[in-house]
């Protein structure tokens, strides 16, 4: 009787597994966060030191400039302390949308590499961003709460929910910058014209409760007067305004980055071939 039964055929030699995309593009980020910190601090006398010096000084100038004028801030004691709590989180989203916005020029050299994508070069700029404009804070922060006679009860969750919507405006405001600048180059400095006011009109020196009722109801459109009241929120527990709105802030932050997203993957080959 012949034997039927079949020989098992060897299994087969699993190819090598490439790396995992995840892991590839997490070390391409690093590379890139670790290029800019060279390039945007490794170049410059003091480094990293300038980092908290310029909004330091800010902060200062703010600080003295009022006290002369008033004898006592709208909310606490300290000069230094109000003026940090408005003037930090708006200068996040400033170099947010000011980094994000300039990702694809800055990185061009490097996109042309298979594994660099402009999504790697939009999170390198606004994760090193974070992270130092997080350390910032916290030196400041502590600094102002350690030397001055600062009474504050501090709420991290208002602080934190602040810097995340900050950064969720600047980062979807920052690609929909990038993609209409690479198409009309003179859009960097219309925006930087336009949104000038933005300091004054974002509850950095004033709160929205002292503004006249004819500013109120056009700068409550503002998102980022909502954010900074919400920072303030951290630091002073009696002050509760009821003209903030997470719900209006999110409507406003979300279809931004979801046109950022869409518009930058349809239109970063189109830019970077731009000479």
């Amino acid at each position: 009787m012949t034997d039927t039964a079949q020989t098992p055929l060897p299994a087969p030699q699993t190819p090598r597994r490439q790396s995992n995309w995840i892991v590839v593009s997490l070390r391409t980020i690093i590379a890139l966060i670790l290029r800019e910190m060279s390039t945007r601090y490794g170049r410059s006398p003091g480094g990293y030191v300038w980092a908290i010096l310029e909004p330091m000084g800010m902060i200062v100038i703010l600080a003295y400039g009022f006290s002369l004028l008033m004898r006592t801030p709208a909310l606490g004691t300290s000069f230094l302390l109000f003026y940090a709590a408005g003037f930090l989180p708006f200068n996040f989203f400033q170099t947010t949308s000011k980094l994000v916005g300039s990702a694809l020029k800055f990185s061009r050299p490097l996109l042309s590499y298979p594994a660099v994508s402009w999504i790697d070069a939009v999170i390198g700029r606004f994760a090193l961003n974070l992270l130092t404009s997080m350390l910032v804070f916290y030196i400041l922060i502590t600094g102002i709460l350690t030397l001055t006679d600062a009474r504050a009860t501090i709420s991290v969750g208002p602080i934190l929910l602040s810097y995340a919507l900050m950064g969720l405006l600047g980062l979807g405001i920052g690609m929909v910058n990038c993609v209409i600048s690479g198409f009309i180059p003179v859009w960097d400095s219309v925006w930087s014209i336009i949104t000038r006011p933005l300091f004054l009109a974002s509850g950095v020196i004033l709160i929205y409760e002292e503004l006249p009722q004819f500013a109120q109801q056009v700068l409550w459109w503002n998102p980022l007067m909502h954010l900074t009241g919400m920072m303030r929120t951290g630091f002073y527990p009696m002050y509760q305004p009821e003209y903030i709105s997470v719900e209006y802030v999110l409507m406003v932050g979300m279809p931004l980055l979801f046109f950022g997203l869409v518009f930058m993957q349809r239109y970063h080959k189109d830019i970077l071939s731009k000479t």
